[in-house]
């Protein structure tokens, strides 16, 4: 009878068509970290605060919201130092460039130190549409004024 060997374990080689992601390496407080090369660009956003959430920020991404270099951007496309982010929503148009990777949420002032922000400043008070408003007690619009505020609506 044979004498018995120890299996070897199966054979770890790396897939060609999935090569590690390389990685840079600062020190931050004394201790080495490693930065990677690129990030997705929904958690990116977020981690930046130009959203509140990483679910948003990802539908935002999924709507077409959000351009890396002037193309539309999937969650996944990945984002480098040097990018240029435009983000539509809310009241105005954010344009940013990536100056530092992030991976993580961070606080308000290192995530205003990983990014320039090349954002037209928002219109002053009195230049923003004033929102219709109607008298207290006016009850509901009769028809004609309901077209009307249509009309004036652009629908």
């Amino acid at each position: 009878m044979p004498a018995r060997t120890a299996p070897t374990p199966p054979p770890t080689a790396i897939s060609p068509a999935h090569p590690p992601e390389p990685t840079h390496r600062r020190r931050v407080g004394g201790v080495a970290v490693e930065e990677p090369s690129s990030v997705r660009v929904d958690s990116w956003v977020w981690a930046v605060r130009l959203f509140k959430s990483r679910s948003q920020a990802t539908a935002a991404c999924r709507a077409g919201h959000v351009r890396v270099n002037d193309e539309r951007a999937k969650p996944s496309t990945p984002v480098k130092v040097g990018d240029r982010v435009v983000v539509r929503g809310g009241e105005r148009e954010r344009i940013v460039v990536v100056r530092r990777l992030l991976v993580k949420r961070v606080g308000a002032v290192v995530a205003a130190e990983a990014l320039n922000d090349h954002s037209p400043p928002p219109p002053p008070v009195e230049v923003r549409a004033a929102v219709p408003q109607r008298e207290r007690g006016a009850g509901r619009p009769t028809k004609r004024e309901r077209r009307q505020l249509e009309r004036l609506r652009g629908h």
